[in-house]
């Protein structure tokens, strides 16, 4: 059960490295208010990633037996991910990329939450991931290893964006203006992603 927990923090903690909504919010949050503040951001979008998580896992489940519906759903993340693409450079091209975090709200616990059920990858990621996991016997679908799955997937997401907080100054210091640029970064990795699952469903 180590490992299970284990696999559910690595990946979490990988799929969310990157600079992205959450982690960069959370930085801005820990330059703009404190530690408390990104803490109690952090807390609630982790907590929304592992019910995402645990919905990933529910839904392989379902349609593990069913391929036709595996395929409609493949299809359609096609559709979401050209589209993000689409947005994410028209956001960089107007210059309104800029992450706020003066969100008008005194409870960043439930802005993390908020901005974390926006995430619109999560489930996709966590669905291929369980999947492939589950294809070489690594997990399964008995409720304790799910649940020791997604607890493991809130702790490394919980992670990164404790780190991105606690060394938001030092990382704020070496990437200079890298946060203009994030849109124009995920609509080049969307775009990228769309053409490869469009490959792999024409081969």
């Amino acid at each position: 059960m180590i490992t299970v927990f284990l696999l559910g923090f690595v990946f979490s903690f990988l799929g969310y490295t990157l600079p992205g909504v959450l982690n960069m919010t959370a930085l801005k949050i820990s330059l703009n208010k404190g530690k408390k503040e990104f803490i109690q951001f952090s807390l609630g979008a982790s907590l929304i990633v592992l019910i995402q998580a645990y919905i990933s896992i529910s839904i392989n489940k379902y349609i593990s037996n069913n391929s036709i519906i595996f395929e409609m759903l493949e299809k359609a993340g096609v559709i979401v991910l050209l589209i993000l693409s689409i947005y994410f450079y028209s956001q960089h091209k107007t210059e309104k990329q800029q992450i706020k975090t003066n969100i008008k709200t005194n409870n960043n616990f439930f802005s993390g939450m908020f901005l974390s059920s926006l995430n619109m990858f999560s489930i996709p990621f966590f669905s291929g991931i369980t999947a492939l996991l589950m294809s070489i016997n690594l997990i399964n679908f008995e409720k304790k290893t799910s649940f020791i799955f997604v607890i493991g997937v809130f702790f490394g997401s919980y992670c990164v964006l404790y780190l991105y907080g606690k060394f938001a100054h030092f990382i704020n210091k070496k990437t200079g203006n890298f946060n203009k640029h994030i849109n124009l970064i995920l609509s080049f990795i969307t775009a990228g992603f769309g053409l490869f699952t469009i490959i792999k469903i024409v081969l």
